[in-house]
């Protein structure tokens, strides 16, 4: 076996040149001549391993072709597959039976090895695919499409990794139910044993954990509100309570049920979230840390949050108008550094864009829509994504969001395991003030005190549970969302 680039394709059997790209012949013909001893063979093997990943395209046939033959009820050996080859001219192409028969030859003793030999072809094949993709970068660095720029080849090779990287864990075929039961009851193993109803990732809102049972890995969860609602703080609460579990856990080196975030800011800089984590933990108003009027023992306060804050486990992504599939790079890229990846938050979905051209703004949401649900699949995290609602909201009395309000609603509602509306009416009624010291005043000023500082977290869509409101304390001078006292 060599590691040098590719030259003229070997002949069956040949041993490989010196500078040949990495590939084992005897590996190939051991595993084909197992098939043939035993066809039982083919059923005991990795299910990654295709035509394609034989280096040799003669022995890639063969395979094939047993594996059709195999699958079609038939016996595939030697004289099975002579005659298949004869039919259709064949025959010269693969070495004449006598290669056939040589495949055979060395087969009995072999066939218990066949799984390593086909984790071995499957390996080999991708360090051929990573030799071209080395290939490839090297020549769109060497010359540059027009319509490109360094920072797209970087983009796409990091896709084409990460591709290479997860082949064949996200389609992974069929699972026996027993295998389904298992996970089934480890969910429920892990909410029995915290000895609460969350199983997976805690929000930290005690309600909400209770209804929605945490948040759970695959699941595309939809926030959405009228502007001013605070989403983006309530999606920051969040996002705050999840990597600070993490972060004490592991100072504490006890169990934990949070996690790293990821969060992609496309309408706030990192800077402007780290000034709103900092104003809801020091508890200082936001606009007095950003025009500096606070206070020796703010500011000393400040400090002492910042450090202790450093190590939180949240990742900041700010960038504006990023594709869906950039998006997908980033998250995976970090799914694998050494921090890993446990829940993403996207601000907002409305501002991701779609890859490729795509005809109308509604098949673009559905293909972000379905991007994101697809991510969360296959990075198996919870996704919160934000998104706006219609003005349609603002014409009806009652200003409670419903699906229908979403803007393009049927992607996103479709796409979505859960959908949550966040809704303030201190704020509509704030801005409803009739005239002073009459009785109409009188009226207001008591329903405005009934519904001060709070918020309601209205659950639209629960693929996994019952459609419920969720009542919530919102302080907003430091725009924090908490559970209500109880």
């Amino acid at each position: 076996m060599s590691n040098q680039p590719a030259l003229p394709l070997a002949q069956p059997g040949q041993q490989p040149t010196p500078r040949s790209a990495p590939h084992n012949l005897e590996a190939e013909q051991a595993l084909l001549g197992a098939i043939l001893f035993d066809n039982e063979t083919m059923n005991r093997i990795t299910t990654l391993l295709k035509e394609q990943h034989f280096y040799d395209p003669v022995h890639g046939r063969i395979f094939a072709t047993c594996a059709d033959m195999i699958a079609s009820g038939q016996l595939a050996d030697g004289v099975t597959l002579r005659e298949k080859f004869s039919k259709d001219g064949g025959i010269k192409e693969i070495g004449g039976a006598l290669y056939l028969m040589k495949l055979l030859e060395s087969a009995a003793p072999l066939s218990t090895h066949a799984a390593s030999y086909a984790e071995l072809i499957y390996d080999l094949a991708l360090r051929r695919a990573l030799i071209r993709v080395g290939g490839e970068i090297t020549s769109l660095a060497e010359n540059l499409p027009e319509d490109k720029d360094a920072k797209d080849v970087i983009e796409e090779a990091e896709k084409t990794l990460f591709t290479l990287a997860e082949a064949g864990t996200a389609n992974r075929g069929f699972q026996d139910f027993k295998t389904a039961l298992t996970a089934s009851i480890n969910v429920a193993t892990a909410a029995k044993n915290r000895g609460s109803d969350v199983s997976g990732i805690a929000s930290g809102f005690r309600d909400l954990d209770g209804l929605l049972g945490g948040l759970h890995g695959s699941d595309l969860l939809i926030l959405a509100g009228r502007p001013s609602m605070g989403k983006t703080a309530l999606a920051l609460n969040i996002a705050m309570n999840v990597a600070r579990q993490k972060q004490k856990g592991v100072e504490a080196g006890e169990e934990h049920y949070g996690g790293t975030v990821g969060f992609f800011s496309l309408e706030m800089s990192g800077e402007q979230l780290a000034t709103r984590i900092l104003s809801d933990f020091a508890e200082i108003e936001s606009h007095k840390i950003r025009q500096g009027k606070i206070t020796t023992e703010e500011y000393t306060r400040l400090a002492d949050s910042a450090m202790m804050l450093q190590t939180l486990p949240l990742h900041v992504d700010e960038t504006g108008g990023i594709s869906i599939a950039h998006l997908h790079n980033r998250a995976r890229r970090l799914k694998r550094s050494p921090s890993g990846l446990d829940f993403i938050v996207v601000d907002y979905l409305q501002l991701v864009t779609a890859s490729g051209k795509v005809d109308g703004r509604v098949q673009e949401v559905s293909q972000i829509t379905q991007g994101l649900k697809a991510l969360a699949k296959d990075l198996n995290v919870p996704v919160l994504a934000l998104s706006q609602l219609s003005r349609q909201v603002e014409s009806r009395d009652d200003k409670r969001p419903q699906l229908s309000d979403l803007r393009e609603s049927g992607s996103i509602e479709q796409d979505a395991d859960i959908v949550m509306f966040v809704f303030r009416e201190e704020y509509y009624l704030s801005r409803a003030e009739p005239e002073q010291n009459t009785e109409d005043w009188i009226k207001w000023r008591a329903k405005l005190d009934g519904v001060a500082n709070r918020a309601e977290l209205i659950i639209g869509k629960n693929r996994h549970g019952p459609i419920e409101t969720v009542n919530l304390h919102f302080k907003g001078q430091y725009t924090r969302f908490s559970s209500l006292a109880g």
